[in-house]
């Protein structure tokens, strides 16, 4: 079991480039990152929440 911080920002990491982009409220579900990938928003958590468990 691993325990990410509770501020850990997994919504807003882009999962490929791994730049932090701005706060997103909770109606955005999807978003393209300045690198060109696109996301949905929990892909993209889980994503970078299973990164960092590595």
């Amino acid at each position: 079991l691993i325990k990410a911080d509770p501020w850990y920002a997994s919504t807003q990491i882009c999962s490929t480039c791994g730049v932090k982009g701005e706060k997103k409220t909770m109606d955005i579900r999807e978003w393209t990152c300045a690198c060109g990938a696109h996301h949905d928003r929990d892909i993209n958590a889980s994503i970078n929440l299973l990164m960092l468990a590595n």
